[in-house]
């Protein structure tokens, strides 16, 4: 083994992709649907070659350079990713939501800073807690960030690496309850509460129209449809295609064939006996009134309509807080067709009665000139385009660097956001720009997530291998005991102090509220749990916003948890 080792040390780069594909490999693997995950693996993994080596005498180490790089483009990825939802939290419902989130990260951060106080714990440990016991991976990076800008003081003889190994350590020691836990808790907590969460969200469904998203596999059922009738009925025949639609206002005429060529639709237009119609509507209301027009044709050319798929963003403040209910009546209603709500990055559940927010990312299929005129009503189309500005990407780095550089005297010194915490602040300012101008700044949700994924699991990889090499010296039992138990507390108080505001004070519906206990950690795998115990999509309405605010602060919080305990 030692040349094997002694091999990886010569090759660094095949050292580096060795390690984040065993931890990805390792990650995926679970046990009744709980794993380690590919960030918690890279740590494993990367300290657990580190110290192999070790016992033969080779030691493993990557550059800081290439550490620091992966996990800037993470940052910034981040910023990306909840900028929109971030800027929308602070107004109107979400303020509830981003309270909750503020609620649960302070009380984490304030647990793990007085459990490393009480039990005097090594430098690193409340950084590492921190990341693990709210898994937010993000931390370790922060964190880190307090030991190399000088911030933390370290104790004579203790070197920078040894403070990285004991955030590597006590990451791993409390990220497994972190992530079990807290799904545990969320999926749990109403029945605990005496709370009935499955009836609420049976209530909130029919209250508001909320289909069930899980359902939404491809099947042969299409919610909308598109016939062609030849014109039969005498009572029809005469009719303006206005008049008819005001006969029958759950039914759009989108093309008339007269002679084997398509007239249009013009509301003016004149319905004669023979005309080809190309009628537009719910596959409900289609099979309703079979034979209303006349017989179901397959004219190719009367049904040769140009349609269309597009996202819209919405922005236009007089749609803002209007439901989807009230578009009814529009002259578009039945030309197209809603298939998916995204809200802070996240599908949520929508009906009927969900109201529009802003910065809503709304995807429509269906006539193209319907698409177009929704988008002028509601915002703006945002097409799909594969390819990433990397003009914006690199300016929006500059700016979260030069953000970085800005310091101000606290706690006995000069701090500031650092690099990292630069390169958050401008993914969120820069997506929030993007999210309303859309005509340039383009980064795919793809490639926004190679840059969150790979920059994290090959920056937290060789944080692992750095670090793992002086983990030996520096673990013992009644440490990690320690470290396990701040961890435990820490991640077990927050959520029920959250539920206990949100449904004693705020009022809010118990189903929604699992996913607003979840958003609040910034975890989608307790929401993900609660929605399967209830048998409803209804908590990820919840989600969202807790989602971006407890992700910015529980990152940036990694810092301050370093500060704090010393």
């Amino acid at each position: 083994m030692q040349g094997f080792f002694t091999f990886l040390q010569q090759n660094p780069y095949l050292l580096l992709f060795f390690t984040v594909g065993l931890a990805v490999w390792i990650g995926r693997a679970s046990v009744k649907g709980y794993g380690l995950g590919m960030v918690a693996g890279a740590i494993v993994v990367g300290a657990g070659l580190s110290v192999w080596a070790s016992t033969y005498g080779v030691k493993l180490e990557l550059n800081n350079f290439a550490k620091s790089l992966f996990y800037y483009l993470f940052m910034y990825g981040v910023g990306l990713r909840v900028g929109p939802s971030f800027v929308n939290s602070l107004g109107g419902d979400g303020l509830k939501f981003t309270l909750l989130a503020v609620v649960s990260s302070v009380i984490g951060l304030t647990l793990v800073v007085v459990g490393a106080k009480l039990f005097d714990l090594p430098v690193g440990a409340a950084g590492g807690m921190l990341a693990g016991s709210q898994t937010m991976s993000a931390a370790i990076g922060s964190a880190e960030q307090a030991v190399t800008s000088g911030v933390v003081k370290l104790p004579a003889g203790m070197a920078p690496e040894a403070a990285s190994g004991m955030i590597a350590l006590s990451y791993g020691i409390t990220y497994i309850w972190g992530t079990v836990g807290i799904i545990l808790i969320c999926k749990y907590l109403p029945r605990w509460w005496g709370v009935d969460a499955r009836a609420a969200a049976k209530q909130y469904e029919k209250e508001f129209g909320v289909k069930d998203l899980e359902g939404g596999g491809l099947t042969g059922y299409r919610q909308f449809g598109l016939r062609a009738y030849r014109l039969e009925n005498p009572a029809i025949a005469g009719l303006s295609i206005a008049k008819f639609r005001a006969m029958n206002p759950e039914y759009r005429i989108v093309n008339v064939g007269r002679d084997g060529e398509p007239q249009g639709a013009d509301p003016e237009f004149v319905l004669q006996k023979g005309d080809i119609i190309a009628l537009g509507g719910s596959t409900e209301h289609l099979t309703e009134k079979m034979g209303l027009i006349g017989a179901e044709v397959a004219d190719a050319r009367t049904l040769g309509i140009p349609m269309d798929q597009a996202e819209i963003v919405v922005f236009n403040k007089d749609v803002v807080g209007r439901t989807f209910e009230s578009f009814r009546e529009t002259a578009i209603a039945g030309q197209l067709q809603v298939t998916k709500v995204e809200r802070g990055g996240v599908q949520i559940p929508a009906g009927l009665k969900t109201q529009l927010q802003r910065m809503d990312i709304v995807s429509v299929v269906g006539l193209k000139g319907a698409v177009n005129e929704l988008g002028e009503m509601w915002g703006r189309i945002a097409r799909t385009n594969t390819s990433t500005d990397l003009l914006t990407l690199s300016a929006g780095m500059i700016v979260g660097f030069l953000i970085g550089m800005i310091q101000f005297p606290a706690f006995g010194a000069k701090i500031g956001l650092g690099n990292a915490g630069g390169l958050l602040l401008s993914g969120v300012l820069v997506s929030s720009i993007v999210s309303r101008l859309r005509f340039f700044g383009n980064t795919p949700n793809a490639a926004r997530n190679v840059l969150e994924d790979l920059g994290l699991v090959v920056f937290v990889a060789i944080v692992g291998i750095n670090a793992g090499a002086g983990l030996l010296s520096q673990l013992t039992g009644a440490v990690a005991l320690k470290i396990f138990i701040v961890g435990f507390i820490a991640c077990t108080i927050p959520p029920f102090i959250v539920w206990a505001i949100g449904y004693h004070i705020f009022k809010i519906n118990p189903a929604v509220l699992m996913g607003g206990v979840a958003g609040a950690r910034s975890h989608s795998g307790p929401c993900r749990e609660a929605a399967v115990e209830i048998q409803s999509t209804v908590p990820w309405i919840g989600f969202p916003v807790g989602y971006a605010v407890s992700g910015i602060l529980l990152t940036v919080f990694g810092y301050f948890a370093m500060i704090l305990a010393q």
